[in-house]
């Protein structure tokens, strides 16, 4: 099962359990505001990085987005709003396929 890094925003609320309705089983949250999280990195076992945009430092995303890339992992560009998350992670053509397969998996 996929694991995704949030990135951004203090507190997620139920995002977590919505990702989990689209197929992500693990997901990390770094907040984006504290300038010590540009040290942390992205953490080992992470398929997919989603970084939210309105609460995120900008050091922080450049940094996060060179990781990303060093890894090869996608990154995915969103506001916090889930309208705005699940159109990001949905018009990516892994996780659409990753929820098509789920969902046949699970009927």
């Amino acid at each position: 099962m996929p694991s995704l890094l949030v990135v951004g925003a203090d507190h997620l609320g139920n995002m977590p359990e919505q990702l989990a309705n689209i197929g992500f089983d693990k997901v990390t949250h770094m907040s984006g505001r504290k300038c010590q999280m540009v040290r942390k990195g992205i953490p080992e076992k992470i398929d997919a990085v989603l970084v939210l945009t309105d609460y995120i430092n900008h050091n922080l995303t450049k940094v996060i987005k060179q990781q990303a890339k060093e890894q090869e992992l996608p990154i995915y560009y969103s506001k916090r709003s889930w309208c705005s998350v699940q159109k990001a992670l949905c018009s990516c053509e892994h996780v659409c396929k990753f929820m098509e397969s789920n969902s046949k998996t699970s009927v």
